[in-house]
């Protein structure tokens, strides 16, 4: 609590923020996770992963805009995204999260954005991973992506494996034939929501992997874990599945030979590269969502 409080402090300070974004040591630890500043800075890195036999999702940073107009810029942001990826006939799709496009002030509206964005990337028969967010937005967010899917077919779910409810919720995705992407989760939650101990998410992941396996389409498993992504394999080969049926996905910067070891394998690797001028906000939330993320980040500075 204490390393999540001090990191929330220094989120705010105008000082480091300035350091931050003018020093040398912090730009590099920041660089090797985000993309850049600008789509053509995205769009660069995702080419330089094509060329890897690396997929890519692209990610415009930014969360809980401050009006609905700055949601109307959002949806922009991202059409423009699709155009650039159509264009240069890169294999990317997009990630999107709802309150970026204004959702905490019109569902409607941002329903309407969210929709614009799906369009376009099924007329380039391209898709869109709507991202989750902190619990008070899994309904929402469900809704948006059951709603968008049925209409455009190109839309991934993002479901989070140290919320107790996810058991749920990818049995009804898989019913109504949604892909799925499972992550661990990285928002602070309260224990009667999500499972507090490491231990007890990782095998609720292994749980859903499983569900997912049985019952899922074109799911995707977004973890840096060996020992699940092990786990993971050990059952795609088990029960004889093609490979090509499902992917990993990482971020940006992160287990480099990991992700090239599971391309040699025979496994599509998708990273998801962020981009944009709220890079600064992204990287210190992530930090005090979960001060564990901090020890993690460091760790693979050193890591290829």
């Amino acid at each position: 609590m204490l390393l999540r409080g001090a990191l929330l402090f220094l989120s705010r300070r105008k000082s480091l923020r300035a350091w931050v974004e003018t020093s040398r040591f912090a730009r590099k630890l920041t660089r090797r996770f985000v993309a850049g500043e600008t789509l053509e800075e995205g769009l660069a890195v995702c080419a330089r992963l094509n060329q890897e036999g690396i997929l890519a999702t692209l990610d415009h940073l930014g969360e809980n805009v401050s009006s609905i107009e700055e949601g109307a810029r959002t949806r922009d942001a991202y059409l423009a995204a699709l155009d650039a990826i159509a264009e240069r006939r890169l294999q990317s799709t997009v990630s999107i999260k709802l309150t970026h496009f204004g959702l905490d002030f019109s569902e409607e509206i941002c329903r309407r954005y969210v929709e614009a964005v799906v369009a376009l990337a099924h007329r380039y028969g391209n898709a869109v991973e709507i991202d989750m967010e902190s619990a008070g937005y899994v309904d929402r967010t469900l809704d948006v992506v059951v709603e968008t899917q049925q209409a455009c077919g190109c839309v991934r779910a993002v479901i989070q494996a140290y919320l107790r409810r996810s058991e749920n919720d990818i049995r009804d995705l898989c019913r109504r034939r949604v892909p799925v992407r499972l992550c661990k989760g990285a928002y602070k939650e309260p224990p009667e929501i999500a499972f507090p101990r490491k231990r007890d998410v990782d095998a609720n992941y292994l749980r859903l992997a499983g569900i997912l396996l049985e019952e899922g389409v074109n799911p995707a498993f977004a973890t840096h874990d060996e020992r699940i992504i092990a786990e993971v394999i050990r059952r795609v080969r088990d029960r004889r599945l093609a490979p090509e049926g499902l992917e990993f996905q990482m971020l940006y910067g992160i287990r480099k030979s990991l992700q090239r070891q599971l391309v040699r394998d025979g496994f599509r690797v998708r990273l998801y590269v962020p981009y944009g001028v709220a890079w600064y906000p992204y990287f210190m939330r992530r930090l005090a969502e979960r001060p564990a993320n901090l020890v993690f980040l460091l760790r693979n500075l050193a890591r290829r």
